[in-house]
């Protein structure tokens, strides 16, 4: 199953995946015309600068969900084969459990029709907003051991070029 990975030394801050997927859960699907909407449609990841370093967070989908357990209603629930995490606004009654107990940080509120909003990986799309509008690739949208693949290959890199200019 394919995840959200975050390349962290690549993020430069630039919002353009929050912008994004504001703009996809619009109703409108379009920057001009999500910007006039009421209410104003919403991120569902957050970039956050910490340390001197730019890191974008969104939801993990973990394992054992503590937004799904804290849910009284059901309106958070997972997946048993893909451990997605999805929330159903008709259910939810904006008690904001999940918002206290999420490890992350990253669900957020819509405050007008009280209701909880967090990451989907935008499923009408083949590759989710975020990702797709990300300049540097800070995030990409691979299997597990694809990035792990991606990750040895550019540490190898590295040490590659330190030899060479080493030696």
């Amino acid at each position: 199953m394919r995840e959200i990975f975050v390349r962290l030394d690549r993020c430069v801050g630039c919002h353009s995946c929050e912008l994004a997927c504001a703009v996809e859960h619009s109703r409108s699907r379009t920057l001009f015309g999500a910007i006039a909407e009421t209410p104003r449609p919403r991120r569902r990841l957050y970039v956050e600068y910490v340390l001197e370093r730019k890191m974008p967070f969104l939801c993990r989908h973990c394992e054992d969900a503590p937004c799904v357990a804290a849910c009284r209603t059901g309106a958070m629930t997972q997946d048993p084969v893909t451990r997605l995490v999805t929330h159903n606004p008709d259910r939810c009654i904006g008690c904001w459990m999940c918002t206290m107990v999420c490890p992350y940080g990253v669900i957020g509120r819509e405050w007008e029709r009280r209701i909880a909003l967090k990451c989907d990986r935008c499923p009408d799309r083949e590759v989710p907003a975020c990702v797709e509008a990300c300049p540097t690739h800070a995030l990409v949208f691979v299997e597990e051991e694809e990035f792990a693949r991606m990750s040895r290959r550019e540490a190898a890199e590295e040490v590659a070029r330190s030899y060479r200019v080493a030696g």
